[in-house]
């Protein structure tokens, strides 16, 4: 069958690798795709905002199937928009519906919901301009670290965790104020919560569920996760503090509830959840929720996913899904991220990208890149992610540190302590 993947970061990158490995893919589109994704598929330029242009090209390449990456598309109702055409309705979207989108979409959203289903989380405040004055009290009422979150999406970075009180208060007023832009125009100061992080991914039709491989990202762009955070800098999968018991209450206490509240509420949605979790005192509790797989955590979970991707996501379509348990490659996966020089902040684009001829057994993933002039180069902050598998997390991690020393272009940075807590 004929396949669009809509996307063009690393996490399309791994995407593609895997749904072009299915005998059941005839041709794979990638829209708009990146420097290194036309190796599995074709890269189209599409501009996946504009539903009719998505429409139209669905409908003249016959395409069956629409494997949506990043959360915008999916906040935006993309998914809505194609299920509501007669001449689109026929294809298997992958991607939550608007109302599903919602749990990325909007912090206080997800942190209503999870209240509703008794899911445990942190405890919260929803401030806006209209109670900022609330807000600034409940910030001296507390003590730090403080934690800020816009409530819309702003690409991974409106997260603030923050020692200082008067420094919580002048980014909560410029949040306000705009500094996010309509993702700031509401606040959420949620409680901290210590403890370690990981991800959990889950496939679900919105009744039925079957889980992906569990992963730690790494997010600030310092080593000892110090400086500001970023999209992230690099994963493990799976994280060994994540044991059978810890699992089991995971699932009791998050993923099936997250999942029964979706049926209870009749909200559409047929693809990925993300479970953003944090373990405290061995219990967990949720941080947030995203409407799609993670970024970097997919170029760890998907090259261990040894189960036919495009099988499983049509499994969502003919209610077959609780047959097809996933296999998984036992061996732990890990990636590093290479980024632009000054990322996240402002950085230069465009320069030349040199990789080496042969990577063993290690697997080379694609995020800012893009071909000019038939010269590979930058073409974004996050650039390369360079994943390798190990008997543990050591042995993977330096299996990518050795291959990142081997690529090169002007600024490279990442990394070298990705599972260093572990």
């Amino acid at each position: 069958m004929h396949l669009l993947l809509i996307g063009g970061g690393g996490r399309e990158h791994a995407l593609a690798r895997a749904l072009k490995s299915s005998p059941l893919t005839q041709s794979l589109y990638i829209a708009p795709g990146n420097g290194g994704t036309g190796q599995y598929g074709t890269n189209v330029t599409l501009d996946v905002t504009d539903v009719e242009a998505v429409r139209t090209f669905c409908v003249e390449r016959e395409i069956a199937m629409v494997v949506i990456g990043p959360e915008a598309p999916l906040v935006a109702g993309l998914v809505d928009q194609l299920n509501s055409h007669a001449d689109t309705r026929h294809i298997m979207t992958i991607g939550p519906s608007a109302a599903g989108a919602q749990l990325e979409g909007s912090k206080a959203y997800a942190k209503a919901f999870m209240e509703r289903h008794g899911i445990p989380t942190a405890s919260y405040l929803e401030v806006t301009a209209d109670n900022l004055d609330e807000g600034i009290a409940h910030l001296g009422s507390t003590e730090a670290p403080y934690v800020l979150k816009a409530d819309g999406l702003a690409a991974g970075k409106g997260v603030l965790i923050l020692d200082d009180r008067a420094e919580a208060e002048r980014e909560l007023r410029a949040m306000l104020g705009g500094k996010f832009g309509e993702a700031g125009a509401r606040v959420v100061i949620e409680q901290f919560l210590s403890g370690l992080e990981y991800s959990v991914f889950a496939i679900t039709d919105g009744h039925d569920y079957q889980l992906l491989p569990v992963a730690k990202d790494y997010k600030r762009i310092g080593e000892g996760d110090t400086g500001l955070n970023t999209g992230g800098m690099g994963a493990v999968s799976p994280p060994p503090f994540v044991d059978d018991t810890l699992m089991q209450k995971t699932i009791d206490r998050i993923v099936r509830p997250t999942i029964e509240g979706l049926a209870k509420e009749e909200i559409p949605y047929k693809g990925f959840v993300f479970f953003g979790l944090i373990e405290v005192g061995g219990e967990p509790y949720v941080i947030e929720y995203n409407c799609r797989l993670g970024d970097p955590e997919t170029e760890v979970i998907l090259p261990r996913l040894q189960s036919d991707l495009v099988e499983l996501c049509m499994s969502l379509y003919d209610g077959t899904l609780p047959t097809h348990t996933p296999e998984i490659d036992p061996r732990t996966a890990a990636t590093v991220m290479l980024v632009s020089g000054g990322y996240p902040g402002s950085y230069d684009k465009g320069k030349a990208i040199s990789l080496p001829d042969t990577v063993g057994d290690s697997i080379v993933f694609h995020a800012g890149t893009a071909q000019r002039d038939g010269q590979l180069v930058t073409s974004g902050g996050r650039v390369i992610a360079v994943t390798s598998f190990g008997e543990g997390h050591r042995e993977a991690v330096q299996q990518s540190l050795d291959l990142a020393e081997q690529i090169n272009f002007e600024g490279k940075y990442y990394r070298r302590d990705i599972g260093f807590d572990l």
